[in-house]
C-alpha cells in the first residue's frame, strides 16, 4: 500500500473526482439554462415524474440530499412559474405535497431527450460494464465517506 499524501494514488483519484463532479456541475448549469433552469431545479422536476400524487418536500430534501429549506426555495421558484403546485396531503395536514403540473412535466419531456443524449455522449469512451463498474465502485465510495463522517473525531 503506497503512503498517505499528496503524491498517493488514492488522493490524486480523490482529486480528479471532485474536479469532474465540479466540471459536471458546470456544464449541466450551462445545459440546463436553455430551459431557465438550475440542474437542482431540474433535479426536483426529474424526481416528480416519477410520483404523480406528488412528493413531500422532506422526501424530496432527502432524494437531493439537500436541506429542507434549500428545497423549498426550489420549489416555491418552479411553483411561481408553474412547473410544480403544492397541495395539502391526504395523510398529514401539517404537510404538503409537491406534484409536477401539465406545464412542468410538458417542460421535462422537452428536456429529457437532449439530456439523455448528452448523458450517453459522456460516456461515449467507456463500455457499459465499466460504467456499471463506475457506477458500484462510487457507490461504495460514498458509503466510505458516509461511515466515516459518523465517526467520532481524532484526537490529536
Amino acid at each position: 500500500m503506497s503512503e498517505p499524501g499528496i503524491d498517493s494514488p488514492r488522493y490524486q483519484a480523490l482529486i480528479q473526482l471532485l474536479r469532474t463532479a465540479e466540471t459536471l456541475w458546470n456544464a449541466s448549469r450551462v445545459f440546463f439554462a436553455r430551459w431557465d433552469l438550475s440542474p437542482s431545479q431540474f433535479n426536483v422536476l426529474n424526481l416528480l415524474s416519477g410520483h404523480p400524487d406528488g412528493c413531500t418536500q422532506i422526501d424530496l430534501s432527502r432524494q437531493l440530499i439537500m436541506h429542507r429549506s434549500n428545497v423549498t426555495g426550489l420549489v416555491d421558484r418552479l411553483e411561481e412559474r408553474g412547473l410544480v403546485r403544492r397541495k395539502d396531503s391526504a395523510t398529514d395536514r401539517r404537510a404538503y405535497l409537491v406534484a409536477l403540473t401539465p406545464r412542468g412535466r410538458a417542460l421535462l419531456e422537452q428536456i429529457l431527450p437532449p439530456y439523455f443524449e448528452v448523458t450517453e455522449g459522456i460516456w461515449d469512451q467507456f463500455p457499459v460494464h465499466r460504467t456499471r463498474q463506475l457506477a458500484g465502485d462510487l457507490a461504495r465510495l460514498a458509503k466510505n465517506v458516509e461511515n466515516l463522517a459518523h465517526q467520532p473525531a481524532a484526537r490529536s
